[in-house]
């Protein structure tokens, strides 16, 4: 299993929105190293979800639910669906992860703009046990 954070705006698509709906095609990624990472997810894979802009937070954990197929309304880029698995306890800011050494290294902190980027285990983890106050 593979690891992931998607980002969104809260405006655009929520943490919400996601719960509601109980699923989701990830579409409008139009960024080539983006979009790669949308290729290599599979089934089961668990994505972090990340609010930009306005609250700068990890929200929830998803799951793709069905690997990348071309994008409907442009079939030179791909989606995939996911679906929601667990709101986090506590969102997790991104001036909190940026606090943590051990999260120097994290594509979030590293490589800010990434809409769709890997996340370690380890890592993944972290923001888990942060979100739970551990």
């Amino acid at each position: 299993m593979n690891y992931w954070l998607m980002k969104s705006e809260p405006s655009v698509y929520s943490w919400s929105d996601l719960e509601k709906e109980k699923k989701a095609t990830w579409d409008g990624v139009r960024n080539f190293q983006a979009r790669n990472n949308l290729k290599a997810m599979k089934k089961d894979d668990r994505v972090l979800l990340y609010h930009s802009n306005e609250d700068k937070a990890i929200f929830g954990i998803a799951k793709v639910i069905k690997e990348n197929y071309p994008d409907p309304g442009d079939k030179a880029w791909i989606v995939v669906d996911i679906a929601p698995e667990k709101k986090l306890k506590t969102p997790v800011s991104l001036a909190l992860i940026k606090a943590d050494k051990r999260l120097a290294d994290m594509v979030l902190v590293r490589s800010s703009r990434l809409s769709v980027q890997p996340v370690k285990k380890t890592e993944f983890d972290m923001v888990i046990n942060m979100s739970e106050g551990k």
